[in-house]
């Protein structure tokens, strides 16, 4: 079996778990003491975890807590669980989630967060897809940089701190209700590049968004988060990425490894008539097959994203005033 379809049933392994917590009941945890919190009501439920919002009885906040249950506990997902809760402790960010306390009750592990108002980015889009008017169903594209340049600036701080995510999507991003701020979520699978990794396994993170040095559990580094985050800039501007055509996600799995040229189909112009050329080369960069190829840096990425944003502004009030 080639290993990325080794790596893929992993994934399904995963899956399998997501139904098991999905019919799990939790109602008599409300009102439980957890280390210094309360758990008030459930928020959701994810891959291998409940969230619950809970009440930090020491600084009189609410907070998020994130439990995983003993009855569904294997040494993986304990493992897994862990390395969340430790990547994330290790990073202090604005775009990336705080944590705040680890530790274990005889019924489940927990750790306790920042509790997010918001939704993910791929609920903000889906909401934006029901939009009654056709032109408001996608985001417009400043604002699509403003959140990829926030995403791109805490991976470059936790690429800094030696810690690759390697689970980036709309999913995994918090928007703060308030601010609009991007916050990273789910180090579940993060790798950490120095010391003890917990991770002892290859993973495949989300098949849509990884790169094919993942897929096949060739060595990770940052320029696997940027070929994410490229992928993740390229369907926030054109609404549906155009890969080719695929009767199953293994089917794409195995052409994203096979398509040495790139898996997609069509460039950003094509699609978005409000991206020019210029957009092509920056997100053809960070997706390119090879991370040789693809920007070294966040910062890197970060610099010629803000760089066409700025230049595109300075074009439009240029083209505003020429109509006066």
């Amino acid at each position: 079996m080639p290993k990325w379809e080794v790596i893929f049933a992993r994934a399904l392994r995963k899956q399998r778990l997501m139904s098991l917590i999905a019919n799990l009941e939790v109602d008599h945890l409300i009102g439980t003491r957890v280390g210094t919190s309360t758990i008030v009501k459930e928020l959701a439920r994810g891959g291998m975890a409940i969230v619950f919002i809970a009440f930090q009885r020491t600084l009189k906040r609410q907070i998020a807590l994130k439990i995983l249950p003993k009855s569904i506990l294997t040494p993986s997902t304990a493992k897994l669980f862990q390395q969340e809760a430790e990547s994330a402790a290790i990073l202090s960010h604005p775009n990336i989630i705080s944590i705040y306390e680890i530790g274990e009750t005889d019924e489940f592990l927990f750790f306790s967060m920042q509790l997010v108002q918001g939704r993910s980015l791929a609920g903000y889009r889906a909401m934006l897809k029901r939009h009654i008017l056709p032109s408001r169903r996608l985001l417009p594209v400043r604002e699509s940089i403003r959140i990829i340049l926030q995403v791109l600036d805490g991976l470059d701080y936790a690429h800094n701190q030696e810690i690759v995510h390697q689970d980036i999507k709309p999913g995994n991003i918090l928007i703060e209700e308030h601010t609009q701020r991007p916050i990273i979520t789910d180090f579940g699978i993060a790798k950490v590049l120095r010391g003890e990794n917990l991770q002892d396994q290859k993973t495949l993170g989300t098949y849509i968004y990884v790169p094919p040095e993942q897929i096949v559990g060739g060595e990770v580094d940052g320029r696997s988060d940027i070929y994410a985050v490229g992928t993740m800039l390229f369907e926030l501007l054109c609404s549906k990425l155009p890969f080719p055509a695929h009767d199953s996600p293994e089917s794409l799995v195995t052409q994203k490894v096979e398509k040495k040229k790139g898996i997609f189909i069509k460039k950003p112009s094509e699609l978005n008539p409000n991206v020019g050329e210029e957009m092509d080369r920056i997100i053809l960069k960070a997706t390119a097959y090879e991370p040789d190829n693809r920007y070294e840096t966040c910062r890197e990425f970060f610099q010629d994203l803000e760089a066409y944003r700025d230049r595109r502004l300075k074009g439009n009030n240029a083209e505003k005033a020429g109509n006066r």
